[in-house]
């Protein structure tokens, strides 16, 4: 099954094994409260919006989760706000929603 990059609103939810290969460049980050999977780039780290974002995630909950990957406990919209406004700022950059 291939994989195509998608823009923010038109990502499509794939049904892959969570343990999957991500591509080079990329992470997995689960959003929600149903944690959805989206994979996004790792340029998205040195942003300050994502870093802020990033550091209230710890403070009010930390990193500790079981499963493996980053969890971020926010609603799935403003996820994608941010992302969105994140993509805008960095030019070719994409996210994929598994």
């Amino acid at each position: 099954m291939g994989v195509r990059l998608l823009g923010m609103r038109e990502a499509k939810q794939v049904n892959r094994c969570p343990g999957e290969r991500i591509r080079k460049g990329y992470f997995a980050v689960y959003v929600g409260e149903t944690q959805k999977r989206f994979v996004v780039p790792v340029s998205f780290l040195k942003h300050p919006l994502f870093q802020n974002l990033l550091t209230t995630v710890e403070e009010e909950f930390g990193f500790d989760h079981q499963m493996g990957g980053l969890t971020i406990p926010c609603k799935e919209d403003a996820f994608l706000d941010l992302t969105s406004q994140l993509k805008s700022t960095l030019p070719g950059q994409r996210t994929i929603k598994k």
